[in-house]
This record gives C-alpha cells, structure tokens and sequence, in this order.
C-alpha cells in the first residue's frame, strides 16, 4: 500500500500544481488569487526536489556517504570544518539569497506577474538547482576548489586561466551591487543599523556556544540566538525613538561603506565557526520564517493580484522602471531565484569545505536553491498584489514616469498624489515617490499583507511597524552574501596568486588570508564608493552590469559543469547541464549586445553616453565614464565567455568522439571514518 499511497499522494500534488499554473496562465484580464501563484511554485518544487533531485544524487553524480568529504579530510578548524547539515544549509542560503531574489523579481513585476513567476519556478527547477547541485558536486570530489580552477583543470588551461581572472572580476562586482543595496537601505536609518549590528555579537555567541562551550548544541545556540535576535529588533524601534541614542546608528552612505569594508574584510578572515556559519544560520532562519509566515498570511487573507497577467511593457521595450522587452530582459533581471551564477562561487567556495557527507549536497545544492526560489515567488507576490499605480510610481524617476504617462493611463495605471501621500504616512514615511530599486515598493506590499493577516489585533495601526520590519529583513537577507562572497573572492584570488607564488595558495597561512582579503574588499570598496556618489543613484549603473555578469557566470559554471560529466562517462547525462546552458547563453548574450549596442539612449551604454555630448549638466563626464566603463566590462565578460564555450565545445567533441582520452582530477577516493548515523 506505501507505493501506491506515495503514487496517489505525488500525482495529486502534480495535478493541483497543473491546475494552478492553468488558472494563472488563462486569466484573461479578470483578478486571480495570489494563492494560485503560490499553489503551483510549491508543487512544482515539491515534485521536482523529491524526483529530479533524487535522479540527479542517484543517477547522474553517484553521491557516495561511505567516501570521505573534504571537511574531514583536511579539517583545520577555520575553513575545512565537518558542520551539522542543517547548520550548513543556513549558511549556504543565506550566502546565496542576497538582493536578488528580493529586488530583481519586484522590477521584473514591470511585464506582469507571469513572465516572472514563470521564469521563477521553471527556471529554478530545471536550471539553477541543477547549476547549484552540480558545481557543489564538482567541487567535492576535487577538495573544495573553486570554479575558475575547475574551468582550468578540466576545460583548457589557457582558457581556464583567463576564466579564473573573469570570475574574480565579476565576483567584485556582484558583491559591490549587493553592499550598494545594503547601504541605500541603511543610510539614516538607526532602527535597522542597530539590529544588523547587534546579529555580529549575538552570532559570536552562537558559534563559541556550538564550538567550544556546548559542542553540538545547535538547538540550544539556536535558541538563545533567535530570542536575543527578536529582542534587537523590538529594541531597534526603542533606539530609533531615542535623541541620545539614534545619532550614534545615524550615518550617511560614504560612513557605512567604509563600515561595511571593515566588516567584510574581518568576517572573511575569522574562523568560519566564529562569526560567518553562525550568523549565517542565525539570519537564515529568521529570513525563512519571515517567508513562510508571509505565505501562511497569503493563504489566510488571498490577496488578488492587481498587476495583470502581463502589462503593454512586456512588447513595447519602454517600460518606466527599465528599458527593453521581456525578451531578453525578464530571464536577466531575474537572475537570483532562477539561475545565477554568483551561486557556484559559493557551491565553489565555502560550502563544500564544511560538507560532513556527500549525501547532504543534495539538501544544501538543490533544496537551497529551490527555498530562494521561493523567496522570489513571495517578492513578485507582494509587488503585484501593490496597485499597478502605487508600484509604478515608487519604483519609477519622475522624468520616465512623465514619459510613460499615457500608457500608463490607458492601462488604468494611475494613482493620485492624495492617495501616496496617506500611504506613505500609513507606513511611517515622509514619501514613497520614486523609491526605486524594488526594496521600499517590496516591503510596502509585505507591510499589507502581514497587516491584512493581523487586522484582528489592530493591524491598520501596525502598518509602520510591518513597513520597517521588512525594510531590516530585506537588509539582513543582502548582508549575509557580503561575508561569504568576500571569503570566497579571497580563495579565488589565494589560488590565482599561487601559481606564481605557491606559499600564497595556502589558506592556512595567515599572511596570505589577511593580504587576500584586504585586496578583495578594496576591489569591490571602489566599485561600491563609485556607486554611492554616483548622479543616477548607482544602481542605475551597476545592476545593468550585475544583471549581465551573474548570469554570463552561470554559463560558466554549466559549462565547467558539462565538461565534467562528460569525462566522467556521463555524457548521456550531459543535457541536464547543457540544455540551461543553451538558453542562458541566448539570452544573456542577446541581452549583452542590446546594451551596448542599441540606439536607444535609455536601453544601450554607448547611445546613452553619446546623448549626453554638449551637455550642460555638470555630471556629464562621470555619466559618460560610467557608460563606457559598463560598454568596456560587458564586452570583456561576453568575450570571455565566448572563448571559455568554444574551447568546452571542442574538449566535449574530442572527448566523447574518443580523439582524446578523458582525465577528471578528482581527489582519490578515501574512505570516511565516520560511523554510519553520524
């Protein structure tokens, strides 16, 4: 009877996820439920971690629990540290759901819900699992090194080389976008600088309590921390209230970017139990019970969706919030969530030097990447459920709001000043007017939901509290990817310099850990400096670049990928890894050309920076620098990717037409010492 009730059981949860995807799908102009959207990405995940998963651990890489991971093998208590699974999970997630499942989903709202939501949780399940799951794998078996040296082991050496440099830069860059998010949703603001402040010792805390006090406490630490993590942010609202008290957590951008510089250079140069695993776990569990209480308050309120299935933006390429068409821009600015590359730094990086087995990869790769997935449903879920009006005018400058006025007001997507200005002060603002950047529309529509589920208790007067809470959540979500990024940019770099000079590419030498890191953080400080002063904000010059880098990285990734399982025998496996590829170099490289080549000054870098000659604005020449700087780093990128593709395609045909034997560097098998259980 088990088979057949696990039968009846999974093609139930296959036909309601069918059925949820039809209702959103055949809307046509009549308001859907926002719980249909949640019922077919929770189904869709749920079928593809208990079956495509289960095939791709079983059948396509063999994960093997009797074959010693390196955490055991080269434990040195700082980076190779066997860690509680679920511990691990908490910092693999929290290092990859940074500011893109939050902000790129609330931007990509602009074409409608169902390009977003489509790309989402089809994108995830098929592409950017399987990229998380597989470099994960790769790196396992080859003692934890990072992509680049993967490309250049198993790819080219030449091309490898030239792949290991690319992704550092692009590592820089990415994380020089996620503190820039940090630090526009910080600057003036005591409430949330003291809570995040407070999760560095209360993170301590954790990890002493776990490592040296009461080893293997995870559920005493985890407590202690959670409650501790709630009395911080009850006393951010107290702190913020206090004239004595707020100056001291009250700073401007330039201040905490240097703050931020600090903090990254000594998390990533700590102990991974000290500091970076704990807060990790600490943050991450908070950042998922924020999620799952949200989808609970969906199910009880159900909201509508007032943003239509798909708006004219998505055909005409002139949209308010972002130039150009669904196709190619909707799979660019949903990077996190669907596939992104910046995740195979980190499945490359930290994460599989703490793996106690092989088994929990699984877990920690694929179910990971399905749980930010999710994180981005909730995001398209609280814009769309905004009125288009209110979400056009927050996430929208004046000027391209005049500009888009009249389709706007032929769509009904209009809202009037009266209207904003009580919304704002409902949510403890001066205004919500051109709030761009997805974070303030994101935690305004949060704010409404958890303020419908909580109407009973007076939920209209909590709507500030709901608004600032958000606000510190979607903080604590970006910050935690600023440790681990910069912990893996200094591994990169370690085995980058190691080739000239071997002491270097030892992480257990502090010299090189300390002048490592330094280098790091100063790589991505600049990058984040330049944003902060920046005329257009910053993001207006970055995210373009992050959104085209991240994903040309994720090409990267599946094609190092591909490549191994190729050698490994598996060729008749290689689709798993080729087939997203296929896609995401189409898009990624269409979406590449169109910035720096189209003629639109608001779509291409060059034609921008050409409108501006003659221009009396004094912030003429940093714009045009900015332009041609983004016009330089994205035909950088997009050629060496083009190269590292190539060369893959050649090392695939000569291998698998036998011109050419096949050599994989895995670490020689090692048999675990742990007991079965452990």
């Amino acid at each position: 009877m088990q088979p057949l009730a696990s039968l009846l059981v999974w093609s139930g949860i296959s036909v309601l996820g069918a059925a949820a995807f039809g209702v959103l799908a055949l809307s046509r102009g009549e308001t859907v439920n926002a719980a249909w959207l949640l019922t077919a990405a929770v189904c869709t995940y749920a079928v593809g971690y208990r079956f495509y998963s289960k095939f791709l651990a079983s059948r396509v890489f063999g994960l093997d629990d009797r074959r010693a991971t390196p955490a055991e093998r080269f434990n040195n208590g700082r980076d190779f540290v066997p860690t509680n699974k679920w511990v691990l999970f908490g910092h693999h997630f929290a290092a990859i759901a940074g500011a893109g499942p939050l902000v790129g989903p609330v931007l990509a709202a602009q074409f409608g819900f169902l390009p977003g939501t489509l790309w989402l949780v089809i994108g995830v399940v098929l592409g950017g699992a399987v990229q998380d799951f597989v470099i994960l794998f790769c790196s396992l078996r080859r003692d934890g090194k990072s992509l680049g040296q993967m490309a250049k082991e198993e790819v080219n050496p030449a091309a490898g080389a030239t792949a290991m440099l690319a992704v550092l830069f692009i590592m820089i860059i990415l994380l020089a976008v996620l503190a820039l998010i940090v630090v526009n949703a910080l600057k003036a603001s005591p409430w949330g600088l003291f809570t995040i402040a407070c999760t560095i010792p209360i993170a301590l805390l954790m990890g002493w309590w776990m490592k040296r006090w009461r080893p293997g406490s995870v559920g005493e630490a985890s407590a202690v921390g959670a409650v501790l993590l709630l009395g911080a942010l009850v006393a951010g609202g107290w702190v913020a209230g206090q004239p004595h008290l707020a100056p001291l957590f009250t700073h401007s951008a330039t201040a905490l970017t240097w703050m931020m510089m600090g903090y990254g250079f000594i998390a990533s140069v700590l102990p991974v139990w000290m500091l970076l695993c704990p807060r990790d776990y600490l943050s991450t569990f908070l950042k998922i019970a924020t999620i799952l209480v949200l989808a609970i308050a969906i199910l009880v309120i159900l909201p509508p969706l007032r943003m239509p299935a798909l708006t004219p933006f998505a055909s005409l390429g002139e949209g308010p919030v972002f130039a150009g068409k669904l196709f190619p821009f909707a799979f660019i600015t949903i990077a996190c969530g669907a596939i992104s590359g910046f995740h195979s730094l980190v499945a490359s990086g930290t994460t599989p030097k703490m793996i106690a087995r092989e088994s929990d990869a699984r877990l920690i790769g694929y179910g990971g990447m399905l749980m930010e997935s999710f994180v981005g449903v909730m995001a398209m879920i609280a814009a769309c459920t905004l009125e288009p009006g209110v979400y056009f005018a927050m996430n929208t400058t004046p000027a391209a709001l005049a500009q888009a006025s009249q389709v706007l007001g032929q769509a009904g997507f209009v809202v009037t000043p009266e209207f904003m200005r009580e919304l704002a002060a409902r949510m403890g603002e001066t205004t919500l007017l051109a709030r761009s950047g997805g974070a303030p529309s994101l935690a305004v529509g949060i704010a409404q939901i958890f303020a419908g589920a909580t109407s009973v208790l007076g939920g209209k007067t909590l709507d500030a509290l709901w608004y600032h809470f958000a606000i510190m959540f979607e903080a604590l979500f970006i910050l935690t990817t600023i440790d681990t990024g910069t912990r893996v940019g200094r591994f990169m770099l370690q085995e980058i310099v190691g080739h000239v000079w071997p002491r270097f590419a030892e992480t257990s030498w502090y010299p090189s850990v300390i002048a490592s890191s330094a280098l790091v953080v100063a790589g991505w400080g600049y990058f984040l400096y330049q944003g902060v002063v920046d005329p257009l904000g910053g993001i207006n010059s970055l995210w373009p670049l992050f959104g085209i880098s991240n994903q040309l990285l994720a090409a990267v990734a599946l094609c190092v990928g591909t490549t191994i399982l190729i050698k490994m025998g598996r060729g008749r496996f290689a689709w798993v890894t080729a087939a997203p590829l296929a896609w995401l170099v189409t898009v990624t490289m269409t979406a590449g050309w169109q910035k720096v080549f189209s003629a639109d000054p608001r779509l291409g870098f060059l034609a921008h920076a050409a409108s501006l000659a003659g221009s009396a604005n004094p912030d003429t020449a940093r714009l045009i620098f900015n332009d041609r700087l983004n016009t330089f780093v994205a035909l950088l990128f997009m050629t060496i990717v083009t190269v590292l593709i190539v060369t893959s395609l050649r090392e695939w045909w000569l291998v698998l037409s036998r011109r050419k034997t096949a050599v994989v560097h895995e670490a020689p098998y090692v048999e675990t010492g742990y007991a079965t259980g452990d």
